[in-house]
C-alpha cells in the first residue's frame, strides 16, 4: 500500500513539475499601445502622423514560440483604427485577428481593445500592422517570435537579431491620398519615399543625419529580419558586396540558400544571415521597387541604411559603399528567388482534395455612373478604377463585422456564394480580353469551409487593364506554395510541376505577373477569414474574399466567444 501511495505522489509531483515548468516557459506578454497624433519630421517637412505610443516605426514585440500576447490598444487618435497581427495563426481566436469590419467593428476615437491570441508553431519573423483605411503607413512594428525557452535555431546562433522594415513615406497624410482617390475613382497618389527603419537614408533630401546604421564586426553572423511593409510597392533590397544566406520566411524555417538580393511583396518577411567577411568599411543597405505593372506610375527612388563595420576608417569623409540593384522590372531575378524556397523539413501537404478553387485576380475599370460628374471619374477614359476576384469586386459591411454576423447568425450581412471559378472562362494573360469583363459585380460574398477540409487554390493574374504581380495574403492560415508559373494554368500539364515534398510554407503569395500561384492548405481554424491583396490600393478596389471556416466537433475545434470588449459598430 505504501508502494502505492509513494508511486502516486512521484506521479502527481512530476505532473506538477510539468505544468510548473511549461507555466514558466510559455509566457504572457502584456503591452498596451496608444495610437495618437505624432510630430513626425521627413523630407524636411513635419506632419502629424498616427503612431503607437509616438514610435515610428512603432515597438518591437519579441516573445517566444508558445507565449501568449495581450495587447491593449487605446485610440487617441482622431480615426478609427484596428491592430492586425499579420501572418499569426490565431487558432480559435479570430476575435484578435484584427482587420476592419472582417473580424471586429473598429476601434472608435476614446476607446480600447484588447487582442489576446497565443503563438503556437510558429518562429520567425512577422509584424503587425493598422489595418483601417491607410493607417498602416506610419503605424506598424515587427513581431519577432524566437525558439522555445531552452530551445535553439536550425542554423548558426546569430550574434545579433536586426529588424528591417521597409516602408512607405507620403509627404501628406496617407488617409487623405485614399480619400481623395476613392472621390476621384483615380489611382491613389504613389509615395514620397521609401523607408528603412523608418528613415528615408542618405539619397533623400533633408535624410541623411537619420539614417539607420546596422553596425557589425569583422567575422560576426547576423539575422536581419527584414520586413515589407509598404503599402503598394514590392521591394527588391541587398547590402553591397555581402552575400545573403536566407533562413525563413513568413515565420517558417527554409533550406538555406544563398543570394546577393532578395525581394519580398508588401505584407512579406524574409530572415537571412549576413557574415561580417569584407574590408571593415561602410556598406549601403539599399531596396527599390520591383515594378511589374506596365504604364503604372511607381517611386524610382532609392531608400538606404549603412552596414557599419565597428573597424571602419573614422571621419574619412568616404561615402559608403553601393551596391548594384536589379533592374524595376527585373522579373527573372523574382522567379529564380521565389523559386529557390524548400521547406527545411518534409512538409505535411495534404495530397487529396475537398475544395479545389480557381480564383482569377486583377484589376478592372467601371464605367462614370450618371449620377457622377466628370471629376469624379478621373481613371482612365473617364472611368473608376476596380478590382476583383472571380469577377466580385468585394464589399465590406459597416453596421456589423462579418464574424459578428456569422457567430450571432445576423442575417442580411453577406452571403456564401462566392463563386469556385471564374464566371466566364477567357484567355486570361491574353492582351485581347473584352472589356465585358473589365467591370464585375459587387458584393460581400465569401465561400463556405468545412472544418478540416483540404483546400487547393489556383490563383491566376489577368491582363484586365494591367498584368501584376499580386502579393495575395491569407489571414488566419499559412499555406503551401506548391507550385508556380506563368501564362494561363494548364491543370493538364502544369500539375506535374507540383512539390508536395518540401515547398515553403507562407502567408502571403507573390502571384507571378501574367501568371499562376498554386497553394494548398488543411481548414483547421473555424471562422471568417479574409484573402486579399497586400497592395492597399488594390484592397480599397475590392481585390479580395473571405472563407467561412465552420466549427469542427468539441471545444478544441470551435471558436471562442467574443470577448467582453469587443468594439461596437
Amino acid at each position: 500500500m505504501e508502494i502505492i501511495k509513494s508511486f502516486f505522489c512521484f506521479i502527481s509531483l512530476t505532473i506538477l513539475l510539468v505544468f510548473t515548468s511549461t507555466a514558466e516557459a510559455n509566457r504572457a506578454h502584456h503591452h498596451e499601445f496608444i495610437i495618437q497624433a505624432t510630430k513626425v519630421k521627413r523630407l524636411c517637412e513635419t506632419h502629424n502622423s498616427v503612431t503607437v505610443n509616438g514610435m515610428f516605426p512603432g515597438p518591437q514585440l519579441v516573445i517566444n514560440n508558445g507565449d501568449t500576447l495581450v495587447v491593449k490598444v487605446i485610440n487617441r487618435a482622431r480615426y478609427n483604427v484596428t491592430i492586425h497581427w499579420h501572418g499569426v495563426r490565431q487558432m480559435r481566436t479570430g476575435w484578435a485577428d484584427g482587420p476592419e469590419f472582417v473580424t471586429q467593428c473598429p476601434i472608435r476615437p476614446g476607446s480600447s481593445y484588447t487582442y489576446r491570441f497565443t503563438i503556437q508553431g510558429q518562429e520567425g519573423t512577422l509584424w503587425w500592422h493598422a489595418h483601417s483605411s491607410w493607417l498602416r503607413a506610419t503605424v506598424y512594428g515587427s513581431l519577432l517570435i524566437l525558439p522555445p525557452a531552452g530551445s535553439s535555431y536550425p542554423f548558426q546562433n546569430p550574434h545579433r537579431n536586426v529588424p528591417l522594415l521597409l516602408g512607405e513615406w507620403w509627404d501628406g497624410n496617407p488617409v487623405d491620398v485614399l480619400r481623395e482617390a476613392t472621390r476621384t475613382g483615380a489611382a491613389p497618389n504613389i509615395s514620397d519615399a521609401y523607408t528603412i527603419n523608418g528613415q528615408p537614408g542618405d539619397l533623400y533630401k533633408c535624410s541623411s543625419k537619420d539614417t539607420t546604421i546596422v553596425p557589425i564586426n569583422v567575422g560576426e553572423t547576423i539575422l536581419l529580419r527584414v520586413i515589407n511593409a509598404a503599402l503598394n510597392q514590392p521591394l527588391f533590397f541587398t547590402v553591397a558586396n555581402h552575400k545573403f544566406t536566407v533562413v525563413g520566411a513568413d515565420a517558417s524555417y527554409l533550406k538555406p540558400f544563398t543570394t546577393n538580393a532578395i525581394v519580398l511583396g508588401p505584407g512579406q518577411t524574409t530572415d537571412v544571415l549576413i557574415t561580417g567577411d569584407q574590408p571593415p568599411n561602410r556598406y549601403y543597405m539599399a531596396a527599390r521597387a520591383y515594378q511589374s505593372a506596365q504604364n503604372a506610375p511607381f517611386g524610382n527612388t532609392t531608400t538606404t541604411a549603412i552596414l557599419q563595420y565597428k573597424a571602419a576608417p573614422c571621419c574619412s569623409g568616404a561615402k559608403p559603399i553601393m551596391p548594384l540593384l536589379p533592374a524595376y522590372n527585373d522579373t527573372n531575378t523574382v522567379t529564380r528567388f521565389s523559386q529557390s524556397f524548400r521547406s527545411l523539413k518534409r512538409a505535411e501537404v495534404p495530397t487529396e482534395l475537398d475544395e479545389n478553387l480557381f480564383i482569377t485576380i486583377g484589376l478592372g475599370l467601371n464605367n462614370c455612373p450618371k449620377n457622377f460628374r466628370s471629376r469624379r471619374c478621373q481613371g482612365p477614359n473617364g472611368t473608376r478604377f476596380t478590382s476583383s476576384m472571380n469577377n466580385v469586386s468585394f464589399a465590406l459591411p459597416s453596421n456589423y463585422s462579418l464574424l459578428q454576423a456569422h457567430h450571432h447568425a445576423i442575417p442580411g450581412v453577406f452571403t456564401t456564394d462566392f463563386p469556385a471559378k471564374p464566371p466566364v472562362k477567357f484567355d486570361y494573360t491574353g492582351s485581347n480580353i473584352s472589356r465585358s469583363l473589365y467591370q464585375p459585380v459587387r458584393g460581400t460574398k465569401l465561400y463556405k469551409l468545412k472544418y478540416g477540409s483540404r483546400v487547393q487554390i489556383v490563383l491566376q493574374d489577368t491582363g484586365i487593364v494591367t498584368p501584376e504581380n499580386h502579393p495575395i495574403h491569407l489571414h488566419g492560415y499559412d499555406f503551401y506554395i506548391v507550385a508556380e508559373g506563368f501564362g494561363n494554368f494548364n491543370p493538364k500539364k502544369d500539375t506535374a510541376k507540383f512539390n508536395l515534398e518540401d515547398p515553403p510554407l507562407r502567408n502571403t503569395v507573390g502571384v507571378p505577373v501574367n501568371g499562376w500561384a498554386v497553394i494548398r492548405f488543411v481548414a483547421d481554424n473555424p471562422g471568417v477569414w479574409i484573402m486579399h491583396c497586400h497592395l492597399d490600393a488594390h484592397i480599397s478596389w475590392g481585390l479580395a474574399m473571405a472563407f467561412l471556416v465552420e466549427n469542427g466537433k468539441g471545444l478544441l475545434e470551435t471558436m471562442e466567444e467574443p470577448p467582453a470588449d469587443l468594439p461596437v459598430c
